[in-house]
């Protein structure tokens, strides 16, 4: 099994959409691809909401502040993953901050120009819905997760999701590249970083999973989705 974070639909490149290799004399002239340095904000909340980003290199952070300014994570985006979208259905302002996590590279290109986009080419306009619905469902899911799911099979749930979406099937094992800290995952699960820690050592130790900071290697996915079943 392997997924991309880019969902190509048939006959359509969203990447080569968004930034061609080669621009036409004032075509696409509303493309910039930019770059940002680790810890550099895209965007921050109550920005102007003007512009739509594909993240070409890197890996971004999406997230807003609650009460006493705690931060809220709610996606970390690979290469190939739109974000920025609300803007398309009427967003004046961003309710969100974009933070890059490593050096990022993305393309940016206005409202105006991805509207247009989206005219010329039909399977554009799919591939967007499939962006902001896949959005609403992961955020109902992990609300449902939050309600009714105690820590540890919030950490393994996201687990099995992160091995389903980003990973990479080798032999019988699933190899999820670029893994994320504990507090990252602690971030995402609404649970504390010592948790996560503790999940994950059990879970090694059992032989389901093995991990470093660079890698998580799933060694057993149907014994992880077991796991799910044991509540702390």
């Amino acid at each position: 099994m392997e997924t991309n974070s880019l969902w190509f639909l048939e006959n359509i490149d969203v990447t080569n959409i968004f930034c061609p290799q080669k621009l036409g004399s004032g075509a696409m002239e509303n493309h910039i691809q930019k770059t940002f340095k680790k810890g550099e904000f895209i965007y921050i909340p109550e920005e102007q909401a003007d512009h739509i980003y594909l993240l070409s290199d890197g890996r971004v952070k999406i997230g807003a502040y609650g009460d006493g300014g705690k931060e809220i994570t709610k996606a970390i985006l690979n290469a190939g993953e739109v974000f920025g979208e609300l803007s398309l259905i009427g967003a004046q302002r961003r309710r969100d901050f974009a933070y890059a996590m490593e050096s990022t590279t993305v393309c940016v290109i206005t409202v105006d120009e991805m509207k247009s986009l989206m005219r010329e080419y039909s399977g554009l306009q799919l591939f967007m819905m499939k962006v902001m619905g896949n959005r609403v469902l992961e955020m109902e899911q992990r609300l449902e997760s939050l309600v009714f799911r105690d820590s540890r099979t919030r950490i393994i749930e996201y687990l099995l999701n992160l091995s389903k979406k980003k990973g990479q099937r080798v032999g019988y094992e699933i190899v999820v590249r670029r893994f994320l800290t504990h507090q990252e995952i602690a971030n995402l699960t609404a649970t504390s970083r010592q948790t996560v820690t503790t999940v994950l050592n059990e879970l090694r130790g059992k032989n389901i999973i093995t991990f470093n900071r660079k890698r998580l290697l799933v060694r057993d996915v149907d014994a992880l989705g077991k796991e799910t079943a044991k509540q702390a």
